[in-house]
């Protein structure tokens, strides 16, 4: 590929702020992840993001960091906060005089683009980091504005982010930060996610005093988690559901502010039992551990049309169905805990199965999962379920009433 001219004259400006961050075995120099951040404080405090760091974060007396300068120059790293919800991580690099007595020569920063200069979609900025620990590299790209429909916000990057390229920057032509690089879709090709500035300004701000983490910091990251559950939850409960069109139920089926959903149905090639199915899911997830990710939301349903069937056979297949759903295959959760029973909401009756698992490690947080058909029909019904990872005891509960209230009478098409 061949370079532009800004993107030659940025990788000048900005080589000298670059670091590769390592997480390695305690006791060797094994590395576990290797990720990439940047100096914005010359007396050597750095960005990177929360994943890069997230095994020492959590698990300290297994495992160390080190960070590596563009010239060559490396050490320590000390890791001071933590945003867990947007993947951010604020560290600082321990650096040795060349000779006893000696100072230490500041270091070179990285300077954040001003707020009150947006930037304009169609704008080139150039992602810059350690791609697959093979040297320090700049990717070229253009602003897309803010990814629609997430909950949280993240930059639009259009231009291509590999591993390790993970809490590396995304500058302007001026050399700016305007976001951190997060995270890419393998499913496409120039779709990648920044992190928006402001968060690792108000990061930097918030740890620049902070004392260096030397325990496990699940504490902390449970008490985010906790506070972010609660801002999800009460937006989704406050939005109204949409209808799903239904000629004989009122299903829940949410607004598409932070969820997406999509439709599918039965082959045109089945003569007998026919449905209709829509999902909807949260786009994004929050990184906790390599095999948990939480804070997310997801609703479905299926539409079963089995009058070619007769009440019999579609008595059969519709339980089989409903006996076929899975409950707690979420990693890094106990067993689940499920409740089964019967509820008539407004004269239409419902079978129901709630499970709650708990998150290990995070007290007070759990993975539910709510499950419901309909079953007043011989040869025609409704199955619904909700899902809702890293929520409190109050707030599961609370979707549960939200979901199922949900369902009801279509009061116009009812005989």
């Amino acid at each position: 590929m061949v370079l532009s001219a800004s993107a030659e004259r940025i990788v000048e400006q900005t080589r000298g702020q670059l670091l590769q961050v390592r997480t390695l075995l305690k006791d060797q120099d094994s590395q576990a992840s290797v990720g990439s951040g940047f100096i914005v404080d010359a007396a050597g405090l750095a960005i990177t993001n929360y994943h890069v760091v997230s095994q020492f974060a959590l698990r300290p007396e297994r495992y160390r960091l080190s960070w590596r300068l563009a010239g060559g120059e490396s050490g320590v790293l000390q890791l001071l906060a933590v945003d867990v919800v947007r993947d951010l991580a604020l560290v600082r690099l321990v650096r040795q005089p060349s000779s006893p007595g000696a100072e230490l020569p500041p270091l070179p920063v990285l300077a954040f683009r001003p707020a009150a200069l947006p930037l304009a979609k169609g704008e080139r900025i150039h992602a810059l980091g350690n791609p697959l620990d093979v040297g320090f590299a700049v990717a070229e790209g253009v602003y897309n504005g803010l990814v629609e429909r997430s909950f949280l916000p993240r930059i639009f990057f259009g231009g291509s982010l590999n591993a390790g390229m993970s809490g590396g920057p995304a500058v302007d032509e001026q050399a700016r930060v305007i976001g951190i690089n997060v995270a890419a879709r393998r499913d496409g090709e120039q779709v990648s996610f920044l992190v928006p500035a402001e968060h690792a300004r108000a990061l930097l701000e918030q740890g620049r005093t902070a004392r260096p983490i030397t325990q496990a910091a699940f504490d902390e990251v449970t008490r985010q988690l906790t506070a972010h559950q609660q801002a999800l939850v009460d937006r989704f409960v406050a939005e109204p559901w949409r209808s799903a069109n239904h000629p004989r139920y009122r299903v829940p089926v949410p607004q598409e502010n932070f969820l997406r959903c999509w439709g599918s149905a039965s082959p045109e090639t089945r003569r007998t039992l026919s449905f209709e199915r829509s999902d909807c899911a949260m786009n994004m997830a929050v990184y906790v551990t390599p095999r948990l990710r939480t804070a997310t939301l997801s609703v479905r349903h299926e539409a079963y049309d089995g009058s070619k069937l007769g009440t019999l056979r579609f008595a059969r297949e519709y339980s089989a169905s409903f006996r076929n759903e899975q409950f707690g295959a979420g990693g890094g959760s106990t067993a689940p805990r499920c409740e089964e029973g019967f509820t008539d909401h407004q004269g239409l009756a419902m079978r129901t199965v709630v499970c709650l698992s708990a998150l290990k490690r995070f007290p007070g947080l759990f993975n539910l999962e709510v499950l419901a058909t309909t079953v007043d029909q011989d040869t025609q019904g409704v199955q619904g379920r909700l899902d809702a990872s890293g929520v409190d005891f109050a707030n599961a509960m609370r979707l549960v009433e939200h979901y199922l209230n949900g369902f009801a009478w279509n009061t116009t098409a009812r005989p």
